[in-house]
């Protein structure tokens, strides 16, 4: 919204999101690599203070060229903490034997983290009443900040008891890459899962389109992370079913056609069977890699993912909702022909 009020297009606004997945593309698996070569728990401190840095620009220079160094500095930011995290969560579990409850904290993981937008979503609200973009973009910067704080206390399990025999950084980025080639096929279902995350972006924008006032924008979408967390956390505890992903893509395209407010209801229950299946395959692949370098592989997946998320922009810029609803549907039988 701040940047469609800020006089750009469909078509700008597509662009900067394609320059943060270009970023993406660049830099996701060297960071990936830099995680696993040195820290994990320092990937994602640094991230939040280079997430700070590209919101801070929004507010400072709001135009395309400042949001697209925004965007870049996020896209950085989102590469250090892409593969990171995910094996940080994991190795941690392992060092104690409990890896196989990582489907189920991941997926509480996810649940905290959507139902954390229903406050943020009021606040947003206030803080946009107040002080406008303003005072919600300081705000932000001062929250992922405060992240890189709370990073900073993570736990990190050691990896290799003599760091002289530790693989450099090109050597953990090879096997990283050779490691992605036996499990290509948990690595393409996250790649193509993850990124119709992009379409998260345009949320508030089909707000607007579908006659809802800005100012009630958080309000009126505050029901999508609601139904998001309900799939992911139900993730934790139903096994995977194929027809779950067909049916997301088809109350999107319902709720596309219909264009009206209370749509929104339906392209909530889209996003929480779409989380539902993600929560899936990220922890199919989790379990799948057996090398130290599982920030890289993850990262792996990760970029396949931005590659595919260009698909969401462009489809977008055409104005078409209801074409990336089909777009999941193909989605979703590329998954179920390879379960």
């Amino acid at each position: 919204m701040l940047f469609a009020d800020s006089g750009l297009s469909d078509a700008q606004i597509s662009v900067l999101l394609a320059i943060w997945s270009l970023t993406a593309v660049v830099f996701e698996v060297p960071s990936g690599a830099l995680a696993d070569r040195f820290s994990r728990r320092g990937s994602l401190v640094v991230a939040g203070v280079l997430q700070a840095a590209g919101y801070a620009s929004w507010v400072l220079f709001p135009s395309f060229w400042g949001f697209a160094a925004g965007f870049v500095l996020w896209g950085l930011g989102g590469t250090l903490t892409s593969g990171a995290f995910e094996a940080l969560l994991y190795d941690g579990l392992a060092a104690n034997g409990d890896e196989d409850r990582y489907g189920r904290l991941n997926a509480r993981v996810d649940t905290i983290e959507l139902i954390a937008q229903v406050p943020v979503a009021v606040v947003a609200t206030a803080l946009f009443s107040f002080g406008g973009y303003q005072l919600a973009g300081w705000a932000s910067v001062a929250m992922c900040l405060a992240s890189s704080v709370i990073a900073l206390r993570f736990p990190e399990p050691e990896r290799g008891s003599d760091e002289d025999d530790e693989p450099g950084y090109f050597a953990t980025l090879r096997t990283g890459l050779r490691e992605a080639i036996p499990i290509r096929r948990a690595v393409l279902a996250v790649a193509l899962v993850y990124a119709l995350d992009a379409f998260e972006e345009y949320f508030t924008l089909l707000a607007q389109d579908w006659d809802v006032p800005t100012v009630w924008v958080p309000l009126a979408t505050i029901g999508i992370p609601l139904t998001g967390a309900a799939g992911a956390s139900l993730a934790g505890r139903l096994p995977f079913r194929g027809w779950v992903l067909f049916a997301s893509g088809a109350l999107l395209i319902v709720a596309a056609w219909l264009a009206v407010p209370p749509a929104i209801v339906l392209l909530g229950l889209f996003y929480g069977l779409y989380r539902f299946v993600l929560v899936h395959v990220e922890t199919e692949l989790q379990h799948r890699i057996e090398s130290d370098s599982r920030a890289t592989v993850t990262s792996v997946a990760a970029i396949g993912s931005e590659f595919v998320a260009f698909a969401v922009y462009g489809l977008w810029v055409l104005g078409s909702a209801v074409a990336i609803g089909v777009m999941v549907l193909l989605v979703a039988l590329v998954i179920w022909r390879r379960q």
